[in-house]
């Protein structure tokens, strides 16, 4: 019999500092995807339209994209929104499901250990909440790129604790579109979050045009991969 392996691909949003009333959560994306389905085809589609629509980014950041920053800083607004779109749509045309836990950083008194243990919890509340689904694998595979190693320790500890079989891979996020899709998917409920409260920044209400235009053209798309 086949082993079933689950590979779960996490990108995080946020920090262990202090509080910041402009970005007041700490969010983990966890991407799962079951590697008995092949998605072979649709990275290599995304891949080929990517290099033919002529900007191309070996690692794709969703936050940057839509402030004009970093590499993406000589990008007019149509080319941005253009690769948006497309790794957006990719996203939805995926076999994936996701889980995006998060803590309000204004409950932690700038503790970085409260910090810890609130995501610690959250995180094991939520992977127990779908434990039926998850532990129906053989094997879960973790692939993170150790970016925060706080954050590290804890889906380590974590997983291991509620799964008999874990492994835990460091990654280069150019290497797995499905980091990237964990990045989006970060990006794009930290904009639901401030689409909420009317804190869309300029550059967010310059890109989407408006909270309700994102929740009704991409939002309500992004949830029905929801886990």
């Amino acid at each position: 019999m086949n082993q079933k392996t689950l590979s779960i691909f996490v990108d995080e949003s946020g920090d262990f500092g202090k509080y910041d009333s402009h970005s007041p959560y700490y969010y983990v994306a966890m991407v799962f995807h079951d590697q008995s389905v092949d998605i072979s085809e649709h990275i290599s589609a995304i891949d080929e339209h990517l290099r033919k629509s002529g900007f191309y980014y070996p690692v794709f950041h969703a936050g940057p994209l839509i402030r004009r920053e970093q590499v993406y800083k000589y990008e007019q607004m149509e080319t941005r929104k253009s690769l948006f779109n497309s790794l957006f749509h990719f996203l939805r045309k995926l076999p994936i499901r996701y889980i995006c836990p998060k803590i309000n950083k204004a409950e932690c008194k700038d503790d970085p250990m409260m910090i810890f243990l609130k995501l610690s919890k959250v995180i094991s509340d939520e992977l127990k909440a779908h434990y039926d689904y998850l532990s129906s694998f053989d094997l879960q595979i973790i692939y993170y790129d150790y970016g925060q190693s706080e954050l590290t320790k804890i889906i380590l500890s974590v997983f291991s604790s509620l799964f008999p079989n874990v492994e835990m891979r460091k990654v280069k996020p150019a290497d797995y579109k499905l980091f990237q899709v964990a990045d989006l998917i970060c990006t794009m409920e930290l904009t639901n979050d401030k689409a909420e409260r009317n804190a869309l920044s300029k550059s967010e209400l310059e890109f989407f045009h408006s909270a309700r235009d994102f929740k009704k053209n991409l939002y309500k798309y992004l949830v029905k991969k929801k886990l």
